[in-house]
């Protein structure tokens, strides 16, 4: 995320420009096939032309929301924890939201810290993993009127945690972005592992790696309900880019350690097609899907994207982020592609969906440049699915960032903008957002501000 993201070149560089000059109009490139991406009871097209109306400048300088909509901040970096365990960790990004008891609900939330991490996860006895690691995941739980409760370290001493994606059974996997072994920045342990954590009871999943799901540059992943088959998503930063895989686990449904007995990690290979960004047409399709067994999934000796997968090769892809389930279906995002760092094609975002019962690939959603930096429209990277069928987006681009939504009609509108400027008044840097999730219910939508780190509930009157 924000760390690893290379320079962008002069597509995101006129958003900067055109911050600066307050430069204005419109023009979001967006097509696809939208009514496969909602699953919901409502149609996200019920919103209306423009979403909830246009954001409200926010007098306290953090979150501009639409009218009728308020936030309230439940935790800041450098605040001390609850639980008197240290301050709160930097980097918030991945997040999801588990339900209680008692109307209570659980937020675990990652912290994508590097070995140089500007406020680290506290090292807590029991909770870590290798003790030079700086990342790790906190755990918060509110209360049923939706005040903080407690926040405590829910796993320690593990690196660049970027993203991940919650479990049928109530759990957060988090993923670490990195392929660093020990010895490497300081670290004791090899890293670039999924780890599962309990937000309810941290203790219970303990500091473990999967290690049968591969060692690679994680980003998120998405569970399949029915067959417990988990997705995952590479971010590789340099050629040859990342793969697109799904982990076989031995015990595919279950509780703690269901994940742990092991399974087969594969990678995807699309027939004809080495590099997904060469695919530009929204509706294009591709059947007889395969996956191959990935050699060496701890890539002792060669990371997996550079491993001999046979003469037909495996297919690549850049900056594979965002991956979740819905429907029947597992969705899964690269945020863009640069022909200028390798890849075979260029655009600002995609959305494919792959179906497992057909073996069939699908791109559904193509992203466009947006000329004007205070509308959204660009590089999606955090997604889920709102309750009432709609899509949100976390921004990741240059200029203004956003958490957007997007109706079945293809309306790109803005939910929420960053306001904290990191950066200074003659040249203005807003931090991305990440982690958005709704609660249990429906009625809240929590979401991070990576820099400086931040976590927001926001309600208000959300459709369906």
């Amino acid at each position: 995320m924000s760390e690893t993201v290379p320079t962008p070149p002069s597509p995101t560089t006129r958003r900067q420009l055109l911050a600066r000059t307050g430069a204005a109009g419109i023009g979001i490139a967006f097509s696809g096939a939208l009514s496969e991406l909602f699953t919901g009871t409502a149609a996200a097209g019920n919103l209306g032309h423009g979403g909830y109306g246009p954001l409200v400048p926010d007098p306290d300088g953090l979150l501009d929301l639409p009218k009728g909509f308020r936030y309230r901040v439940l935790s800041r970096e450098g605040d001390p924890l609850r639980s008197g365990e240290g301050p709160v960790p930097s980097n918030h990004d991945g997040m999801a939201a588990f339900a209680g008891r008692h109307g209570r609900v659980h937020l675990v939330r990652n912290h994508e810290n590097r070995a140089t991490g500007r406020v680290p996860v506290p090292v807590i006895e029991g909770l870590t993993y290798d003790p030079e690691g700086k990342g790790g995941c906190t755990a918060l739980t509110l209360d049923h009127r939706g005040s903080v409760l407690s926040e405590r370290v829910a796993i320690a001493g593990t690196a660049v945690n970027c993203a991940g994606g919650p479990t049928p059974w109530d759990t957060w996997l988090t993923c670490e972005e990195t392929e660093d072994k020990a010895g490497t920045n300081g670290y004791t342990k090899d890293h670039g592992f999924i780890f599962e954590v309990d937000g309810a009871d941290p203790r219970r999943t303990g500091a473990v790696p999967l290690t049968a799901m591969g060692r690679f540059q994680h980003e998120a992943i998405a569970v399949d309900p029915k067959r417990g088959v988990v997705y995952e998503t590479e971010d590789a930063f340099d050629r040859p880019f990342g793969l697109f895989y799904r982990f076989l686990p031995r015990k595919p449904l279950g509780g703690t350690g269901s994940l742990r007995a092991g399974g087969r990690l594969q990678a995807m290979r699309v027939p004809g097609v080495p590099d997904l960004s060469s695919i530009r047409e929204t509706g294009a399709r591709f059947d007889g899907i395969e996956w191959v067994d990935v050699p060496d999934p701890l890539a002792a000796g060669t990371p997996i994207r550079f491993q001999d997968f046979g003469p037909r090769g495996i297919t690549h892809a850049q900056k594979l982020e965002g991956c979740y389930w819905g429907g029947r279906s597992v969705y899964f995002v690269s945020s863009y592609a640069r022909s200028s760092e390798g890849s075979a094609g260029d655009h600002y975002g995609q959305i494919w969906r792959y179906d497992p019962d057909r073996r069939r690939l699908t791109l559904v959603i193509v992203f466009g440049p947006d000329t004007d930096v205070r509308l959204p429209g660009e590089s999606p990277d955090n997604i889920c699915l709102a309750p009432g069928g709609g899509l949100m987006v976390c921004e990741d681009g240059g200029g203004a960032q956003h958490v957007y939504g997007v109706t079945r009609r293809g309306e790109v509108y803005a939910v929420a903008r960053n306001r904290q400027n990191v950066g200074t008044p003659e040249d203005p840097e807003w931090g991305e957002f990440a982690g958005v999730a709704f609660s249990p219910d429906g009625d809240t939508m929590y979401v991070n501000c990576y820099a400086p780190g931040t976590t927001f509930a926001v309600t208000g009157p959300w459709r369906g």
